[in-house]
């Protein structure tokens, strides 16, 4: 597979997933407060215990929603750092053998030199040509820093 060479550091994030964060996320926001002003005074009937219910609720949808938020993937001169969720990894250069997206795969995955493969949530496939250019451009990166083989 070859791609363009970017240069580093650069950042790849999901295009589709944020939209919808900040699009349906920002509706429904709106129409949650805009609900509380208007029902101000019928809010009055409700428990504080389903006052505090909700609020969880809220603030759990809210996390999640950052979570996929803040997921990405970094390529820089050093290693590669790939944020799922609240969790960070990084992985020097020579850890990162591959990179790939299968048709009907929901991310990439990234295959590391322990045989093991972690997903990319950053680069998600209903980004659809946009994932494609990332995957291209994150491989051609990989074979840019993959040491020559002495034995070929």
């Amino acid at each position: 597979m070859s791609g363009a060479m970017v240069s580093l550091p650069h950042t790849w994030r999901p295009f589709g997933a944020r939209m919808a964060i900040f699009v349906f996320g920002g509706g429904l926001a709106a129409v949650v407060v805009a609900t509380a002003v208007l029902l101000s005074d019928e809010l009055s009937a409700f428990t504080g215990f389903q006052k505090v219910t909700v609020v969880f609720f809220l603030l759990l949808a809210l996390a999640c929603a950052w979570a996929i938020a803040r997921c990405r993937i970094t390529a820089d001169e050093h290693c590669v750092t790939v944020v799922n969720g609240y969790r960070r990894r990084v992985y020097e250069w020579p850890q990162v053998v591959d990179v790939s997206l299968r048709r009907g795969a929901p991310w990439a995955g990234l295959d590391l030199s322990d045989g093991t493969q972690i997903s990319v949530v950053a680069i998600q496939g209903s980004d659809g040509p946009r994932a494609v250019k990332a995957v291209r451009e994150l491989s051609a990166l990989i074979a840019a820093h993959t040491p020559p083989d002495p034995d070929r």
